[in-house]
């Protein structure tokens, strides 16, 4: 079986999804914590309920991600580069399940419910405690802004293959073909 050279059409969904999904939690959480205006509870709720989607869909996309076969880097990356873009993707899957857990638990500990669009209420899983609701407020900001840093980089990095390099990196997250120099 040869390698592919585009990841599988799932992977790509889940990829650009969970893209947009990630980008609006944090322009919210960002929005959340500069403001106190009347929308601040309504953006807190909904920041709750998809953070949870988020959350389910990157357990998905974990499962995906270990299923199918992933495109290989071109020869023409150094080995060390490609080390470090194996291990910033992982990374990327750290913080994206250290975001909504670290969030749930924070809302555990200040002893505030997580209901899911109002259909239900997920069960609090720690006991109320402004010691543990600090240090998972203090971890939900730090990974925050692990997550904006890596996916900067990540955005930088892909925009430098597809419009510098032109290797076939991006193309094998667009499903696009790569054009023939």
């Amino acid at each position: 079986m040869s390698q592919p050279t585009t990841y599988a059409l799932s992977a790509r969904v889940m990829h650009w999804a969970m893209a947009l999904l990630l980008l609006s939690m944090i322009f919210a959480g960002l929005a959340m914590v500069q403001s106190l205006q009347p929308w601040h509870l309504t953006l807190l709720g909904l920041h709750k309920s998809f953070g949870v989607i988020a959350l389910l869909a990157v357990i998905v996309r974990l499962i995906i991600r270990l299923r199918n076969a992933t495109p290989a880097l071109p020869d023409s990356i150094p080995a060390m580069q490609k080390r470090i873009a194996h291990a910033s993707h992982w990374l990327l899957y750290a913080a994206m399940f250290a975001m909504p857990l670290s969030g749930y638990f924070m809302q555990n500990a200040a002893g505030r419910p997580v209901a899911v669009f109002d259909w239900f209420t997920l069960p609090a899983l720690l006991p109320e405690s402004l010691p543990l609701y600090g240090f998972f407020r203090e971890m939900h900001a730090l990974v925050a802004w692990a997550l904006i840093a890596l996916l900067l980089i990540h955005i930088a990095a892909a925009l430098h293959h597809g419009l510098v390099k032109r290797d076939g990196v991006l193309q094998s997250m667009t499903g696009r073909k790569q054009k023939q120099q």
